[in-house]
């Protein structure tokens, strides 16, 4: 991402490449968030940059999640020495789900990942990003209806339905123009 002598096509790759290994959102989200927040240009020429604004965001916060991590491991290799089986607290989460790539926290990701690591397991009763209600939502993706939080679209829970056709044809390309950054 840093090394300035690759053109800014292999510098994207890689990025993506980042997005794909830690996705506090999600991938699809994710990456809609930090296309946005860093304002990569469809024509990477224009503003190489942006690349290098969008990592450091991801890249700060997954320092916060690692951060909270390392302390977890110390205290379960205790547990594990002292013959617990079940950890406790559980492993600290690494992302919540925003189902839909275009709706997600609008916040910088570092202050996102320290709500997200307070977030209880399992579904969620409250939104731990907005830390209010702000009612909900209701969004298909053709498999799943999920109910998001109304505020952020963070899912608090979902529900298996028939697959739409006609919503997955649909959500697909969407996605396609959110992915070639045409939206």
């Amino acid at each position: 991402m840093h090394d300035t002598s690759l053109a800014p096509v292999q510098r994207f790759c890689g990025f993506r490449t980042c997005v794909a290994e830690f996705a506090p959102y999600g991938v699809r989200a994710t990456y809609d968030h930090l296309v946005r927040s860093a304002r990569i240009p469809a024509d990477l020429d224009r503003d190489p940059d942006a690349l290098v604004r969008a990592v450091e965001e991801l890249h700060a916060a997954r320092e916060v999640w690692r951060a909270a991590h390392a302390g977890w491991v110390v205290a379960r290799r205790a547990q594990k020495a002292a013959g617990v089986r079940v950890p406790d607290p559980p492993e600290p989460r690494r992302r919540l789900w925003c189902p839909d790539p275009e709706f997600h926290p609008a916040g910088p990701l570092p202050a996102v990942m320290r709500q997200i690591l307070c977030a209880p397991a399992g579904d969620l009763t409250r939104c731990p990003v907005c830390a209010e209600d702000r009612g909900t939502k209701v969004w298909h993706d053709g498999f799943t209806e999920h109910t998001l939080c109304g505020g952020c679209g963070v899912s608090l829970f979902g529900r298996v339905t028939e697959p739409a056709h006609g919503l997955v044809a649909a959500r697909a390309e969407r996605w396609r123009s959110v992915w070639r950054r045409q939206v």
